[in-house]
């Protein structure tokens, strides 16, 4: 049973947690729809049942309203693939290879269960410097990779842990555009495949 918030500042608090959510969960459906240019603030606020005003004043735009969508998507990402790691920690799995596909295994099941934002946010249909914060964040993504694989910083590392965000990234595109869900599983199945294929080969030289 959830708890109700305790005295007014509770409720205004949960009441603004709420509007927040239902404004986000409309500027989805509007921004997917028509992408950030073409995204108009009064569909948004039409499906929200709210106003204008409101929409500022949680969000200060159209921009903050999109980034937020992006940065709660990411967010999403980085706590499944966080957790599928420690799961598979915590089952005895310490291979660094075998760590990273867990994690690339919950980022590509997220990229078909949010695929509506995987296409939104991979378009390059964004406000001014949103390509900016893309890779910049791709850059943190690849640090993060290179810790779980346990590589070090010499070229063939820096490369190997290139190559293989590479693959996932794109993977996560290709599942995001998949036909059904059958698709978008085999998808993840082959981009394992090539990852373990790739470890494999460089092992051997």
């Amino acid at each position: 049973m959830a708890r109700k918030p305790s005295g007014r500042g509770g409720w205004e608090w949960s009441r603004t947690a709420q509007t927040r959510r239902t404004m986000l969960e409309a500027a989805r459906e509007v921004f997917c729809a028509h992408g950030f240019a073409d995204a108009a603030i009064s569909e948004v606020v039409e499906r929200a049942g709210s106003s204008v005003g409101s929409l500022y004043h949680h969000f200060g735009g159209k921009t903050e309203l999109f980034l937020a969508l992006w940065e709660e998507h990411e967010g999403a990402h980085e706590r499944s693939a966080t957790a599928s790691v420690a799961e598979a920690k915590a089952a005895g799995v310490d291979d660094p290879v075998e760590l990273f596909i867990a994690g690339a295994r919950a980022f590509l099941a997220g990229s078909w269960e949010r695929r509506d934002l995987a296409r939104l946010f991979m378009d390059g249909d964004g406000p001014p410097g949103f390509d900016l914060m893309r890779r910049t964040r791709r850059r943190d993504w690849v640090r993060q990779n290179a810790v779980l694989l346990a590589l070090g910083g010499e070229p063939m590392d820096r490369l190997t842990v290139a190559v293989l965000t590479t693959v996932i990234g794109e993977a996560g595109r290709e599942v995001a555009t998949s036909e059904d869900e059958d698709e978008a599983q085999e998808v993840i199945d082959a981009a394992i495949d090539l990852i373990r294929r790739f470890d494999r080969a460089a092992a051997a030289t």
